[in-house]
């Protein structure tokens, strides 16, 4: 089946009305590319937003336009399509795509992700992969977490160098659970998985299964600690062997002042996420908390933070 991507160009202040129109014809699944809307997403979830890729901001400059699909056979469809854009006084352009299985070749972008000297993430159509590595199988499409970011390879790679059998990990931010996945490969006895994301604790334990792990071994939460006190004294009643943070910087600073709750003296904390435009801001806060940085690893623009509490070793 061959298929047609039609552009239609427009404007910032009405995107919407068009999106609406083509929508009344008969023209669902469009996707809206608005720099507008999407500078307002960011703006409301600014709290989950560190980094925005240059490049990425530079394309999408005064960029608003809507694109949709037809097979190329659908003469019907087109001959409509064509009528509604002029109708709108605006124009459009269509672009034979390539004869490509799209059902599948989204899967394309998860190839093995090999990090640090013993782990490789797979994506689970690829779980029968051989290899002499620990394999962290995963949905990669579901939240954010798949081994392929910076600052996500950097808590791994610490925790190869960390962790030890029989550990107890507390994964604050868990996301899709590769970081409670990987402690628990690398031989941790526990991984307790915390995030705000009602799904990202389904998603969790769902990714935890597809490698064998289930409770009491692996255990998805759902919650914030700085304001669920129940949650927060459920959590802090177990001694934690290592405690892993990684968010963004405006989020470690919140969580700074609570983070010693949950840890002793024998306790690592790893935090990434962090530019290095924000390394004071985080350090001097965990500082403040009490804590002592033992340790910074960099890659390409991120960071990732060893604390302890009191600087012991």
């Amino acid at each position: 089946m061959a298929w047609l991507e039609i552009t239609v160009d427009t404007a910032a202040d009405t995107v919407d009305t068009v999106a609406a129109r083509l929508t009344a014809r008969g023209f669902s699944d469009l996707v809206i590319e608005d720099q507008a809307e999407f500078e307002t997403f960011l703006e409301e979830n600014r709290a989950y937003w560190d980094y925005i890729d240059e490049d990425f901001q530079q394309k999408l400059e005064g960029l608003s336009r809507i694109k949709l699909y037809l097979e190329d056979t659908d003469e019907a469809g087109m001959a409509r399509l064509r009528d509604t854009v002029s109708g709108l006084g605006l124009t459009m352009q269509a672009v034979p795509l390539p004869d490509t299985n799209w059902e599948e070749s989204w899967k394309d972008s998860y190839p093995p992700q090999e990090v640090g000297s013993s782990l490789v993430v797979l994506p689970y159509w690829l779980e029968d992969t051989e290899t002499d590595r620990k394999k962290i199988i995963l949905d990669p499409g579901l939240t954010f977490g798949t081994g392929a970011h910076p600052s996500t390879q950097m808590v791994m790679e610490t925790m190869e160098k960390t962790m030890r059998p029989g550990f107890h990990c507390l994964d604050l931010g868990s996301g899709s659970g590769i970081l409670s996945i990987a402690a628990l490969r690398l031989g941790a006895e526990s991984a307790v998985g915390v995030d705000i994301d009602p799904k990202a604790e389904d998603i969790a334990r769902e990714n935890a299964a597809y490698n064998g792990f289930t409770a009491p071994a692996f255990t998805a939460l759902t919650g914030n600690v700085t304001e669920d006190k129940t949650l927060m004294r459920t959590l802090a009643q177990k001694d934690y062997d290592l405690l892993l943070v990684n968010i963004v910087a405006d989020v470690i600073i919140g969580l700074s002042p609570i983070l010693p709750d949950f840890m002793t003296e024998k306790t690592v904390l790893i935090c990434s996420g962090i530019l290095d435009s924000r390394l004071a801001d985080v350090t001097d806060a965990l500082e403040s908390a009490g804590l002592t940085v033992t340790a910074v690893r960099s890659k390409e623009e991120w960071r990732c933070v060893t604390a302890k509490e009191g600087g012991s070793l």
